[in-house]
């Protein structure tokens, strides 16, 4: 959800005809670039079933084992429709390139667990995030609404660098690793970007003072 909140807020400075982002249009999404890191999840654990769901009660659906169904339903739902939704948009406006989503569906057990911070497990999600950077780049199918890899699409690291050296407006909900020259990208990495940029709209600019 934050992300479309973010996208909103940028599309309406832009309509406003804020000097920070001249000379961009509104439907100029080719000059965005939003990178969704997500926390992870268990959808593909499938822990759930309608045949099991259908013999709870109210409290089973607040919890049930250590989880909370409810609560698990109404995050991943909204997850996925601000995913489809991104999507949709950036195919629409021919640049599904600029939006890059990084999840892991496929945890398991304490994995996919917010409230266990045993040493243990915070090495595992290491693990984790480390293998999802090798994994490929993958895509929601609007016809189906499942994430698959995209055909020559390279790694989700392949495509941080790819992405480390775009001179785009990055949208940036989540600390996430960069592997330009191997350093990991902060907030001040990001700054610079953006200082950059700023600079770009204004040797453009119509209003800007040359000497």
């Amino acid at each position: 959800m934050q992300a479309l909140v973010a996208i909103s807020q940028i599309t309406k400075k832009v309509f406003s005809g804020s000097p920070d982002f001249f000379p961009i249009k509104p439907m100029d999404y080719g000059r965005f670039l939003v990178i969704l890191v997500g926390t992870g999840s268990a959808k593909v654990e499938q822990k759930y079933s309608a045949k099991m769901a259908a013999k709870w009660g109210v409290f089973s659906w607040l919890l049930h084992g250590s989880s909370s169904p409810l609560v698990d339903v109404f995050t991943q739902a909204s997850a996925d429709m601000v995913d489809f939704h991104i999507s949709v948009v950036f195919r629409a406006l021919h640049s599904e390139e600029n939006y890059l989503r990084i999840q892991e569906d496929s945890l398991i057990g304490t994995d996919s667990s917010v409230d266990v911070a045993t040493e243990e497990n915070l090495n595992r999600l290491v693990e984790i995030g480390e293998t999802l950077l090798k994994k490929p780049i993958s895509r929601v199918n609007l016809k189906i609404g499942l994430s698959e890899p995209v055909k020559n699409g390279g790694t989700n690291k392949d495509a941080l660098k790819r992405y480390g050296d775009n001179q785009s407006i990055f949208l940036s909900f989540d600390l996430v690793w960069i592997p330009k020259n191997g350093e990991k990208v902060d907030d001040g990495w990001f700054a610079k970007l953006l200082s950059d940029e700023r600079k770009l709209r204004q040797l453009k600019s119509p209003c800007s003072y040359q000497a």
